[in-house]
């Protein structure tokens, strides 16, 4: 049997016009914490009580599922192999590697590693630096 390729849920982002509006109803309001913002990217983050995945808050993207895995690329050439797209070639993000690929059945996944390390953030959740994980 194959490992599995997709290791659990990393996000969900949600299309906002501003990032601070988008704090503002989804901190403030309905009282999900932030646990980081980058503005150079234009993402802030917010915690679900019940998991480690994240909603994410771009003004970039849609609204979609990111899937953790192993290796952006080699789950994109995975997809492919198996008789899917890749629909944007992997790419550098500050943490990782990202790849959008559509499964068959035109499902688009979002595919995000973080070989780069994870967000250091300041106490008000603004993103200082990115660390490997130990």
């Amino acid at each position: 049997m194959t490992k599995p390729l997709l290791r659990k849920v990393d996000a969900v982002t949600f299309r906002v016009p501003d990032l601070d509006a988008g704090i503002a109803f989804y901190a403030d309001r309905l009282g999900h914490p932030l646990r980081w913002r980058n503005d150079e990217v234009g993402a802030a983050a917010l915690a679900l009580p019940e998991s480690d995945a994240e909603m994410v808050l771009t003004t970039q993207h849609g609204y979609e599922p990111n899937w953790l895995v192993d290796s952006a690329d080699d789950a994109a050439e995975s997809v492919e192999a198996a008789g899917g797209r890749v629909l944007a070639p992997p790419f550098d993000i500050p943490v990782g590697r990202v790849a959008v690929v559509a499964d068959p059945f035109d499902n688009v996944l979002v595919l995000v590693d973080l070989s780069k390390g994870r967000y250091v953030t300041d106490e008000h959740g603004t993103v200082s630096a990115v660390v490997e994980d130990a």
